[in-house]
């Protein structure tokens, strides 16, 4: 008995210092298009890491007007209903079930930020960078309840707060 978890250890440490390739996918911001590619996991970029605020995603969002100070009180709403409904996956400060937001309004557009809220099935199905960010965790489900433009302004408002 011994000897047999002996060598199951044995091949197990050993499979695990192999080098695994796994499926990657290269977003190409001008053309909106996503490539697989095969890549050692090591190397792999992450679309959370990519900056693209010209995407506007997919959704009824097509425009957000955009003050340049922050409306705390609209901020403050957001946060409550983040709090309620977002943070049982998303940390603002780390990856969690799902990416950290603290800086997702400077690597996305407004607009992509609130289609992701309110649109999430379509927008894995369609956007690349939803796509891409879904592969990377383990196709994770964003669960939500319908959420309100209104909500969803609020939302990205409580967010843009934490990276003025």
């Amino acid at each position: 008995m011994k000897k047999l978890l002996f060598i199951a250890l044995t091949l197990l440490i050993v499979g695990c210092k192999q080098k695994e390739e796994k499926k990657s996918f290269e977003y190409a911001p001008s053309t909106g298009k996503t490539v697989e590619k095969a890549t050692p996991a090591k190397e792999k970029a992450s679309f959370e890491d990519i900056v693209d605020l010209e995407n506007k995603g997919i959704g009824p969002v097509t425009s957000v007007e955009i003050k340049e100070a922050i409306d705390q009180d609209l901020a403050k709403k957001g946060e409550n209903y983040f709090k309620i409904n977002c943070m049982a996956c998303h940390k603002t400060d780390r990856k969690f079930i799902g990416p950290a937001l603290g800086d997702i309004t400077a690597k996305r557009s407004p607009e992509w930020i609130m289609n992701m809220t309110m649109n999430t099935a379509q927008m894995v199905k369609k956007d690349p960078l939803a796509k891409g960010i879904y592969e990377e965790y383990d196709k994770a489900p964003m669960v939500t309840a319908p959420v309100s433009e209104e909500n969803a302004r609020a939302i990205l408002e409580y967010l843009r707060s934490l990276n003025p």
